[in-house]
């Protein structure tokens, strides 16, 4: 997910502390940010709202950048 790292940082969290989040493993976190694993929709909605961003954005569809709301 093109987005994921970006977002993840600016929200101040480990990848840790994003998976317990969301319910996935830390290595999975890592394998979406380098594109070694690409996350179903389920997670993809999780991730979108959890952050606060369209799918779109994570996907890195959506140009227009919008602040996440959990900044």
């Amino acid at each position: 997910v093109l987005k994921l790292r970006e977002l993840r940082k600016k929200c101040g969290l480990t990848m840790k502390e994003l998976g317990i989040e969301i319910g996935v493993a830390e290595s999975t976190i890592s394998q979406y940010e380098t594109g070694k694993r690409q996350p179903d929709y389920e997670t993809l909605l999780k991730l979108s709202e959890y952050f606060g961003v369209s799918v779109d954005y994570l996907l890195g569809r959506e140009i227009k950048e919008k602040t996440p709301s959990k900044i």
